[in-house]
């Protein structure tokens, strides 16, 4: 895959962006590069990307998060040390945004300067079997609302429509007319789909632009 300086990785809630935000920082690592990864969420303290900070450490990947992540403090606080994601311009970051309009408003703070260098990417992760995102038009309206709230526009989509460990093949298979839908309706390109790396043999040829995840220990059977 490739990527921008700043990749920013947002979804509705269950979208499963948390892991693929930590898929992408662990695939930029392994090119060589110095990563940052940025958990932004200031809505949900209670399941966040600290939650795979022994992963991340063992890799050499930085995270910036808030203080209360991973307490049970309710406290929508930004450390300072976000304001590094456009100030150093030596490192690549991965941020992954709160799922809704709300989570998104952080992304705000930062969105000028973003632009304003011009070199990033907003990521859309969707998935048909979550209960808000089940179609095109209910996926589209919740990015809309992310994309005004967040003051971006997505830049590409990553399909990510799974059921967790139980996903098969052909569930994977069946997203994809839907991923196709939104990038018509949006005008943007379904850049990846996103498949757990045990499915890589049936997949295979199949689907193009296939990512393939490994499914953090933390994020198993939780909504991310």
């Amino acid at each position: 895959m490739k990527y921008k300086r700043i990749t920013v990785v947002c979804g509705h809630y269950g979208s499963g962006k948390t892991n693929i935000a930590l898929n992408m920082a662990y695939d930029l690592k392994s090119g060589g590069n110095d990563v940052t990864i940025a958990d932004l969420d200031i809505v949900n303290p209670y399941f966040r990307t600290k939650d795979s900070i022994d992963e991340l450490n063992e890799r050499g990947i930085s995270l910036i998060c808030s203080e209360y992540a991973g307490t049970n403090l309710d406290i929508p606080a930004m450390p300072d040390e976000m304001y590094a994601i456009t100030d150093d311009l030596t490192r690549n970051y991965v941020l992954d945004i709160g799922g809704d309009d709300r989570g998104a408003l952080a992304l705000g703070r930062l969105a000028p300067k973003i632009v304003s260098e011009n070199n990033y990417s907003m990521i859309a992760v969707v998935n048909m079997y979550r209960p808000l995102t089940r179609d095109c038009a209910s996926t589209v309206q919740v990015l809309r609302e992310i994309e005004y709230a967040g003051g971006i526009g997505f830049t590409g989509i990553i399909n990510n429509s799974n059921l967790g460990v139980d996903t098969a093949a052909g569930d994977v298979l069946n997203s994809v007319a839907y991923a196709d839908e939104i990038s018509a309706a949006m005008n943007i390109p379904v850049i990846a789909t996103a498949v757990d790396k045990r499915l890589k043999a049936e997949l295979d040829g199949k689907i193009n632009e296939l990512f393939y995840i490994e499914l953090q220990n933390s994020l198993v059977n939780k909504e991310c």
